[in-house]
């Protein structure tokens, strides 16, 4: 997890916010454009993520459940400001799936992230806020149809289709297949999967968590190794480690092919 050195104006922030920043090193942690992520070097650590109001609100949700069931950090504070929205949480012990420790031993990696998932999906979600992610996938795959959101190599050398209509076939034919089941990560990839020595400490990163399909996960489940250890030589090992009997190859490719349209 990247992070740089930086300053901010304490003062722009909600009270309960400010308490934390203050006399704190503080770093730049963000990993995409839609939001910013903040490192609270103080005491154990904290993470403070900001963005556009309304949109961390099931993610501090999301949080704020999986917390209960041990499965990830503490939320200690959610709400809006001047139309931003502000969620601050406490540092989960450990580091990401991506550091060189995890990385450097890849079969290891993909038999506890496939595990992982497993005993995730297999969570008992009657409680979860979030009972239907499939409703706004299926809206967000949709949008997709005008062909803006399209990316024919997102998954190369894994799932391909020979045209944009193929896939678009593919993605109207599987949205009727998928079941709201399980109880998902919603983005199922190594930085977002928290180890301390090879042991599970929690997930971040849950915007898209909620009750859906199981294979939403195991298709980046998969796609995660291919792309942190540039080889798609673990695929069939993630899948037997997960629990081929619970895996429809077809609906796979279908779920790809809806990510690649829907972005």
């Amino acid at each position: 997890m990247n992070r740089r050195p930086i300053k901010l104006n304490i003062e722009t922030y909600p009270e309960a916010i400010a308490d934390y920043l203050k006399d704190a090193e503080l770093y730049d942690s963000s990993s995409s454009p839609q939001a910013t992520v903040t490192f609270i070097n103080k005491d154990e650590g904290y993470f403070l993520k900001e963005a556009v109001e309304g949109t961390l609100k099931t993610e501090a949700l999301m949080m704020g459940y999986l917390h209960s069931l041990g499965l990830s950090g503490e939320v200690l504070y959610y709400g809006s400001r001047h139309g931003k929205d502000y969620l601050l949480s406490r540092k989960i012990r450990g580091e990401d799936g991506t550091h060189p420790d995890y990385l450097s031993e890849p079969e290891r990696l993909c038999d506890t992230t496939a595990s992982l998932l497993r005993k995730l999906h297999e969570m008992d979600g009657k409680d979860c806020p979030v009972q239907d992610r499939i409703m706004t996938y299926t809206d967000t795959v949709k949008r997709g149809f005008d062909r803006r959101s399209y990316e024919p190599d997102l998954f190369k050398g894994m799932w391909e289709f020979p045209s944009f209509s193929d896939a678009k076939r593919a993605a109207e034919e599987g949205l009727p297949l998928l079941k709201k089941e399980v109880l998902l990560h919603g983005d199922y990839c190594l930085p977002n999967i928290i180890l301390n020595n090879w042991e599970f400490s929690g997930y971040i990163d849950l915007d898209c968590s909620g009750i859906g399909d199981r294979h939403m996960d195991v298709l980046w489940g998969i796609w995660t190794l291919n792309y942190n250890l540039g080889t798609t030589r673990y695929t069939d090992r993630f899948m037997d480690a997960y629990g081929r009997d619970r895996i429809e190859t077809e609906k796979l490719r279908m779920v790809a092919a809806m990510e690649m349209i829907g972005g």
